[in-house]
C-alpha cells in the first residue's frame, strides 16, 4: 500500500514578487532570509517567499554572502555604462 501526499505549492504572484524585490532592494545585506520574510511589510506565506527567494538567486538579481545576508546585485544600467568604456569590453573569440 503506498501512500502519495499531496502539497499544494503555492506560486507567488507578479506583486509580490516585486514587493519582496523592492524591499531587498531598500534594505541591501542587512538581513538572512528568515529575518527578512519576517520584516517584510504584507505577510507572506514561508513557501511562496521561499520560491521568491530562489527565483532571484537563479535569475542572477540577489546574492547571498557568507554570514547568509541577502544582497541586491543586479544593476543593469551600471553595466550598461562600464561596458561601453574603452578599457572594459567583451572579448570576440
Amino acid at each position: 500500500m503506498q501512500i502519495q501526499v499531496k502539497s499544494k505549492v503555492r506560486y507567488p504572484r507578479l506583486d509580490t514578487v516585486m514587493l519582496v524585490e523592492a524591499f531587498i532592494k531598500e534594505h541591501d545585506g542587512e538581513y538572512r532570509k528568515k529575518q527578512l520574510w519576517g520584516a517584510l511589510p504584507k505577510g507572506i506565506m514561508y513557501q511562496t517567499f521561499s520560491i521568491i527567494i530562489d527565483y532571484l538567486l537563479l535569475s542572477g538579481k540577489i546574492s547571498v554572502d557568507a554570514e547568509g545576508k541577502i544582497g541586491w546585485i543586479f544593476y543593469p544600467e551600471e553595466a550598461a555604462k562600464r561596458l561601453k568604456k574603452a578599457h572594459l569590453f567583451w572579448k570576440k573569440n
